[in-house]
């Protein structure tokens, strides 16, 4: 078996899979890859940004199991004007539900951000409310849990409108657009990712 690695820019709209499911388009309405690709880990269909998909098994699990501690970037738009409490308390710990159960997260690192230079505009775009002013997030995680970065902006306070994921580890989305998509060699994906 010939490896394939790639990475990705997933548009809002498409869910991670390559199937359609309810009111979301799967990957493979806007993909053509080979059949035994897969996505490695996940993105929800309202979050956009670097997705990255293979045909390596083994890539999975060492590069998303919470002991191996592999860096997420996030960055985050989020309705109100952050405070510094806020992010304190999003940098040591917060209580989110997981499956009904409450969990409480591991230290992130949270930081006020500007409106990134390469932002995109999105389809459709987010919700606005002239009487409420918005304020960008970079958040940088060492676990994936289902809605993390919502789920953590709404316990400070601060609901999410919209959430790109800009890295993994030292693999970045650079300047690849919204459904732009680039074959990557194995020993540079690798490096990158600190594998």
């Amino acid at each position: 078996m010939q490896r394939k690695y790639y990475k990705f820019n997933k548009p809002y709209g498409y869910l991670s899979q390559f199937t359609d499911e309810g009111k979301w388009k799967g990957l493979s309405q806007i993909l053509s890859v080979p059949e035994d690709v897969y996505s490695v880990g996940r993105l929800d269909a309202e979050s956009e940004g670097l997705l990255l998909l293979t045909n390596d098994k083994t890539i999975n699990q060492r590069l998303l199991h919470p002991k191996n501690k592999h860096e997420r970037c996030y960055l985050a738009q989020v309705e109100g004007e952050l405070d510094e409490n806020s992010l304190v308390k999003l940098s040591h710990s917060v209580s989110i539900k997981i499956n009904k159960k409450t969990y409480s997260t591991l230290a992130a690192k949270a930081i006020r951000s500007e409106i990134p230079d390469f932002l995109w505009d999105r389809e459709p775009p987010i919700r606005e409310r002239k009487s409420i002013p918005t304020s960008w997030l970079n958040l940088t995680l060492i676990e994936g849990k289902n809605r993390q970065v919502r789920k953590m902006t709404a316990a400070v306070g601060y609901p999410t409108l919209r959430l790109i994921r800009y890295s993994i580890e030292n693999l970045t989305l650079e300047t690849l657009s919204p459904g732009e998509i680039i074959e990557c060699e194995e020993f540079e994906f690798k490096r990158m990712l600190n594998l």
